[in-house]
């Protein structure tokens, strides 16, 4: 039945569309329907039926002649709406730019069409990547599939959603602090943060931009890989960090971990991890220890500081980011102001959202004269002994293994009111951002609501086979849907 191939991976369907064996606009079609019918969840923000099916009727017409397809020809895909795409809205969840149309492709969107894909529409999100619940959205809260009372992560939690609730067959969000892989965690699903500067960020509506990474969400590591092997590619020269891979990340997947070294990060395990998420992450250590995996522990003292860094380092990049959303240029003008200076203050006012606005004065503040040395400057040093204690670790290490977040996922309006708190969930995550490294957080059976544990995996710079070998080698052990 068509409905059924909704549950497929990636990598399963493109093997059945590759033989004829169903239609992409057969998929299309199923995946527009089950979007229809699963609208309560709000994960997408729009949707673009229409070009969709054009898309899926030229591929399959270019299939039955036998012509070369790209690898990912006939696939449905969600992009996070943040990502432009040529003609659709690029509203980045804020009242701010709910009017802005895209009037060009971000360069991984360009590489996911030249491969083939077929672009459902834009997910929602936190309102400019910023938060960890997908709360704080314009247009409305994203509800987790898993239990529509909790949140999905964020702040990519529609891109998450729409994997988890198979309106897609991979997404792409953003990653700043976490916002991949946490969201990711808590819905169930595959969440790759890439090596910062690996995929290209021509196009994406920029949050932190020293910190800032587009990645795939998808079903499983395989189709997280192939994903890679499309948004990495050759050197983009839009982008001034990107460095472009060409090596095809599914032959870097063995099926074996005998002789991985595995580092248990001691800081992780501390204070404030869920007694089943602990558990979990213990079996996930013991389970490739049976594989041969050589376990050992990993001391990162500094990385209980990762947090204050990441929220000093961010907040003031945001602010510098942010400055441009003005009310002139683009985006929602205040329609009434006396001046230059009130149509700024009114527009931005009006425009923002609540947690924007704080990350706006955050920034300001520590950036501010008499500031900067006590806080900015001092982040940027703490970041510099983050980064060569995970270079240290990584001399005895092949991967790391850790929670990606402390809990499973909470109520909705549980910490909204707690900013702290909140910002408490990406504990585990931040780390990676600030030193720049690829993380993945995989599924890992569940709590006992029913709610999804996800185990994290870190490696060195550019070293996202190794994380692909180790994430698969557990998957295969749990089956798929790693119940």
């Amino acid at each position: 039945m068509i409905l059924d191939i909704l549950e497929l991976t990636l990598t399963e369907l493109k093997a059945r569309l590759d033989v004829r064996d169903i239609t992409s606009e057969q998929v299309t079609k199923a995946c527009l329907e089950k979007i229809e019918g699963t609208k309560g969840l709000n994960a997408l923000i729009s949707v673009c039926s229409e070009s969709a099916l054009k898309q899926a009727k030229v591929v399959d017409i270019a299939r039955a002649k036998g012509e070369k397809l790209g690898p990912l020809a006939g696939v449905p895909i969600v992009l996070k709406d943040n990502i432009n795409y040529a003609g659709l809205k690029t509203t980045c969840a804020s009242r701010f730019l709910s009017n802005n149309v895209s009037v060009y492709n971000a360069t991984v969107t360009e590489r996911l069409l030249d491969a083939g894909a077929i672009v459902l529409g834009k997910a929602n999100m936190d309102e400019f990547a910023m938060g960890s619940s997908n709360e704080n959205s314009y247009f409305g809260i994203v509800k987790n599939p898993h239990d529509l009372a909790c949140v999905p992560g964020g702040s990519s939690g529609g891109s998450a959603v729409s994997v988890a609730a198979n309106q897609c067959f991979a997404s792409l969000g953003t990653d700043t602090g976490g916002s991949i892989r946490q969201p990711s965690s808590y819905c169930g699903v595959v969440g790759l943060k890439p090596t910062y500067g690996l995929v290209s960020r021509y196009g994406v509506v920029a949050f932190a931009s020293s910190l800032d990474q587009v990645g795939p969400i998808t079903r499983s590591v395989r189709d997280s890989a192939l994903m890679l092997n499309v948004l990495a590619g050759k050197k983009d020269p839009l982008d001034m960090t990107n460095v472009g891979s060409s090596t095809d990340y599914l032959k870097t997947i063995t099926g074996k971990v005998s002789g991985v070294r595995v580092g248990v990060v001691k800081q992780f395990f501390q204070e404030g991890l869920a007694p089943e998420v602990r558990a979990k992450t213990e079996e996930a250590i013991m389970l490739l220890k049976a594989g041969g995996a050589i376990i050992k522990e990993v001391n990162l003292p500094n990385i209980d500081v990762a947090l204050s860094v990441y929220y000093i380092i961010s907040s003031a990049e945001a602010t510098s980011n942010l400055a441009r959303f003005d009310g002139i240029k683009y985006g929602v003008q205040a329609k009434d102001y006396n001046g230059l200076i009130d149509l700024y203050f009114k527009s931005r006012t009006q425009g923002f959202g609540r947690e924007v606005k704080r990350r706006i004065m955050l920034g300001n503040y520590v950036l501010s004269s008499g500031y900067f040395d006590a806080f900015y400057r001092k982040a940027k040093q703490v970041q510099k002994v983050i980064m060569q204690e995970f270079s240290t670790a990584f001399k005895d290490c092949d991967v790391l293994i850790g929670p990606t977040a402390p809990t499973t996922a909470f109520k909705i309006g549980e910490k909204i009111s707690n900013p702290l708190s909140m910002y408490l969930n990406d504990i585990y995550t931040v780390p990676v951002n600030i030193a720049g490294l690829p993380g993945i957080s995989i599924p890992f059976k569940s709590d006992n609501k029913g709610l999804p544990i996800g185990v994290q995996l870190i490696a060195d710079k550019f070293n996202e086979g190794v994380i692909f070998n180790v994430a698969d080698y557990i998957e295969s052990k749990l089956g798929r849907a790693a119940k």
